[in-house]
């Protein structure tokens, strides 16, 4: 099965709670269409670049999915219905990253990556 890496964008009056309720219905619903959740991450609430329906902040959520395209399709046409998602996104990958994602992991363990000259 095809492997995706989706992230989805919560408004920020919505508890953490509420935002756990959430992914667990994803979830379940990839589950009920042949496919599952390797990995989910919470990335906490984050200012918005830009206000997206009057919100400046958002829950951000990561899920690693492995599943078919029309388990994903459903999925997203689901959260289009869902007033508590602002935002989301589905990128297909070759794999997952093993560990956490980059927003996840600690200052520290970023500083010895190479990086591009500054301007």
């Amino acid at each position: 099965m095809p492997l995706y890496e989706h992230i989805f964008l919560s408004r920020q009056d919505v508890s953490a709670q509420q935002v756990e309720d959430l992914t667990k219905t994803y979830s379940d619903l990839l589950a009920e269409n042949g496919g599952k959740v390797a990995n989910t991450e919470y990335w906490g609430v984050k200012s918005l670049s830009y206000r997206i329906n009057k919100n400046r902040k958002a829950h951000y959520t990561l899920l690693n999915i492995d599943a078919p395209a029309a388990a994903v399709a459903e999925m997203e046409r689901q959260m289009r219905i869902n007033e508590d998602v602002l935002r989301f996104m589905t990128i297909r990958v070759d794999v997952h990253e093993e560990g956490p994602s980059v927003m996840m992991q600690k200052r520290d363990d970023r500083a010895d990556r190479p990086r591009g000259p500054r301007r």
